[in-house]
């Protein structure tokens, strides 16, 4: 019968890089923390949560992610962890408390020259100028989304504007990009939402001139 750590290895083995398992096993079991890999969620990677007191914290990350989206998310969620049990609720969960968290859990990773050379890059500056989290970093997301196993999905920023196509069951038309999001209109309410440049989309009608 293997042990609880023996379990988190075999677990996170088949999610995260392998030079970094140990890492995140130490860092999760240290954290006493209910740590759980659940299927895709659309509006986010990862969750932190604090149920009532004298519970444990649970965090949750998707389990579709690739290996380095998973590292990534899986660190920003202790950070949030972190940060609570040291301020509580007396902080922005963005702020510069999370930020400094996130920083010392990332610091490791970046210094082990173990990642590929594109996402340590990137992460360096995460590391200088850090984002919410990875979906908010556009340069970040671009770089990570290459290590997908779906190399055929179509993003929104990769077709041209005026563009129509479909996310999940309904249609668009694709406008401007505004940051990191294009406002598009919806072909049926003629509302406009703002949609993520990542976004993985299907083209519906085929642009012309």
């Amino acid at each position: 019968m293997i042990d609880k750590k023996q379990y988190f290895h075999q677990t996170l083995a088949r999610f995260a890089p392998e030079f970094f398992v140990e890492y995140l096993v130490e860092l999760i079991l240290n954290a006493k923390v209910k740590f759980k890999i659940v299927p895709e969620r659309s509006t986010k990677l990862g969750d932190f949560r604090i149920r009532s007191e004298g519970e444990k914290p649970i965090i949750t990350v998707n389990g579709n992610l690739n290996k380095y989206a998973f590292l990534i998310t899986t660190l920003h969620e202790l950070a949030h962890l972190n940060t609570y049990r040291q301020y509580g609720n007396r902080v922005a969960p963005h702020g510069l408390e999370w930020k400094n968290a996130f920083r010392a859990l990332l610091e490791p990773v970046l210094l082990s020259k173990k990642l590929p050379d594109d996402v340590e890059k990137v992460l360096w500056r995460t590391f200088t100028k850090t984002k919410a989290s990875s979906c908010s970093d556009i340069h970040l997301s671009r770089v990570l989304k290459k290590y997908d196993s779906t190399s055929d999905d179509l993003s929104l920023e990769q077709i041209p504007v005026s563009s129509h196509f479909s996310l999940k069951g309904r249609a668009f038309e694709k406008g401007l990009l505004r940051r990191s999001r294009y406002l598009c209109k919806e072909l049926t309410s003629g509302k406009q939402y703002l949609i993520h440049a990542l976004a993985i989309v299907q083209l519906i009608k085929p642009y012309e001139e």
